[in-house]
């Protein structure tokens, strides 16, 4: 395989906004205007700005592994904030802060991840998919209407699985408040998407002048679960 220059720095942050977003979803639901939103989603549009340049520049093979490596560490995640949750807190700690405090914040962040991972894994695939067809379709022309179009796809599916999942069942969600956040979120991570269309053309225009490559998915394997190496 070539190695790249930037591609473990755009995995990099690709993974830590889906951490990070991860957190942020379990600890808040916050009000900006009219619009309701999980944490979360102020940071997690930027996973699919990342998702859409690796595609475009490193192809769908690429992008693959790279949503596995996220998935693997949202789920490491899952796990150590679960199995910290159940072990003995020290004294101290126990008396000024407590193992209350601790599920307060944290103890909706197995089931948010879980929920997450489901949405997150159909929405990146959809998306990464969309946009490497697309670009064969329109044989590398008209990036705006291939990163917006496999966007409102690929969001479409994991804001509504990822909501669903995390709070259909939750205490004190009821029907409307879920809606207005399917809503929210969906027109705040597109819209995200669109404002962010001339950074992501730079990006990538940059990326493969760098980086010396520009992948058309032409022979791939789009089995999403495929450990072919082999674009």
């Amino acid at each position: 395989m070539r190695t790249f220059r930037y591609f473990d720095l755009i995995v990099g942050l690709f993974v830590a906004v889906l951490l990070i977003s991860n957190l942020a979803s379990s600890a808040k639901v916050v009000i900006l205007g009219p619009f309701i939103y999980d944490g979360g989603t102020i940071l997690f549009p930027l996973s699919y700005i990342f998702g859409d340049i690796l595609t475009e520049v490193y192809g769908y093979a690429q992008a693959r592994r790279t949503i596995w490596i996220g998935f693997l560490a949202a789920l490491l995640m899952a796990l150590t904030i679960a199995f910290v949750g159940m072990l003995p807190g020290e004294s101290e700690w126990s008396a000024r802060v407590g193992q209350q405090a601790y599920e307060q914040v944290l103890s909706g962040t197995p089931r948010i991840v879980v929920a997450s991972l489901i949405a997150y894994v159909a929405g990146a695939f959809s998306n990464a998919y969309i946009l490497a067809k697309m670009k064969l379709l329109t044989s590398g022309r008209w990036l705006w209407m291939r990163t917006i179009g496999s966007t409102m796809v690929g969001q479409s599916i994991d804001t509504v699985v990822f909501v669903l999942a995390a709070f259909a069942f939750a205490e004190g969600f009821s029907l409307a408040l879920i809606w207005s956040i399917i809503v929210s979120n969906y027109v705040f991570k597109v819209g995200v998407e669109v404002l962010l269309t001339p950074v992501t053309y730079a990006v990538t225009g940059y990326l493969k002048h760098v980086e010396a490559v520009d992948t058309f998915d032409e022979r791939t394997d789009f089995n999403p679960f495929s450990v072919s190496r082999i674009a």
